[in-house]
């Protein structure tokens, strides 16, 4: 665990505040569920909680599925890093910090499509190696939980794969919901 010299009163209702700089660091935005664990050393610790997390070897059965079916590499993210991949090695994807482009085509809570003409999109923060060339944001009671991805593999990309995303995005928005 790692100090960063800040110290925060708790007020009389119980309440700290989570410095603005951490926020944004960790990616913590106001409404996200937090998981709290104490440690025998007195230690509180606060984590982000993700549904989707859940869900990591569900969604890696469904990308296996979609890869073997499209022939493309497919990943899905929950809202902060991939959780499930498939095409690829798993430690190529899994686990790697979305980019902030991909964060705001979630917040878009639309499908994105490349088209020829547009830049290419970073999947991940941590790596320049993999592009987006199908993004489809899982919605579960408006709330984003994650993207189904379509990762740039040199191939081309249509109304099927577009549907898949869709059906598969929708497909997991609904699980979560149950």
């Amino acid at each position: 665990m790692k100090a960063t010299g800040i110290v925060r009163r708790i007020d009389d209702l119980g309440r700290v505040v989570i410095p603005k700089e951490i926020r944004k660091t960790m990616r913590i935005r106001e409404g996200d569920p937090l998981e709290i664990y104490t440690d025998k050393d007195g230690e509180v610790i606060f984590k982000k909680y993700s549904l989707m997390s859940g869900l990591s070897d569900f969604a890696a059965q469904l990308c296996e599925t979609l890869h073997k079916t499209t022939g493309h590499i497919v990943a899905v993210t929950d809202r902060d890093v991939v959780i499930a991949s498939a095409g690829i090695s798993k430690r190529e994807l899994s686990g790697r910090r979305v980019s902030v482009p991909l964060e705001q085509i979630m917040e878009k809570r639309q499908i994105y499509m490349r088209s020829p003409e547009d830049p290419l999109l970073l999947l991940s923060s941590d790596s320049d190696r993999f592009t987006l060339d199908l993004a489809a944001p899982i919605l579960s009671e408006g709330d984003v939980l994650g993207c189904v991805l379509f990762v740039t593999d040199g191939q081309a990309y249509g109304k099927t794969e577009y549907k898949l995303a869709q059906t598969i995005a929708g497909f997991l928005g609904k699980h979560m919901e149950s």
